[in-house]
């Protein structure tokens, strides 16, 4: 693999999870807005809201780690597997918060319109890990039969 092909799929993916990035970190927000509020009045923390933050927690710790250039070269069928792993974590997270609020009607109110845009948040955020997973695991196949580059005789 050239340089350039390094580089050009480098800041695809970069690209990508950047936004990924940003999407994870809006629904730490979203989400943990309510269990802050929860845990100021000392209510019940519902546990669809953990699950919540910790999804967007897993997704920008991951996208941090794979900002460093070598990751996904390096691991990229295991980069494959965990984006899947990711993805379903996402649509599961979606499933549960839409079957709660894609059918509420707010009335005014401010926290559930805000529900409503985080369960639109979690869809494209299982899309983007089902972009990512499918681009990875594209990567891995394409450079699966690299040699190296000095004799073209190993395997890399």
């Amino acid at each position: 693999m050239t340089r350039s092909n390094l580089s050009v799929s480098y800041f695809a993916f970069t690209a990508l999870h950047l936004v990924c990035f940003a999407l994870a970190l809006a629904v730490c927000g979203l989400y943990g807005t309510d269990l802050q509020r929860a845990k100021h009045f000392d209510e019940y923390t519902n546990s669809k809201w953990v699950y919540a933050v910790v999804v967007g927690a897993l997704s920008a710790a991951t996208c941090a780690l794979y900002f460093i250039p070598f990751i996904i070269e390096v691991g990229a069928i295991i980069v494959a597997a965990w984006d899947i792993v990711l993805f379903i974590l996402w649509i599961t997270l979606f499933g549960v918060f839409g079957k709660m609020y894609i059918d509420e009607n707010a009335h005014g109110d401010g926290n559930i319109e805000r529900m409503k845009h985080a369960v639109w948040v979690d869809l494209t955020s299982a899309l983007l890990w089902l972009v990512a997973a499918v681009a990875s695991f594209t990567y891995w196949w394409k450079h699966r039969n690299n040699r190296s580059v000095f004799t073209g005789r190993a395997k890399v």
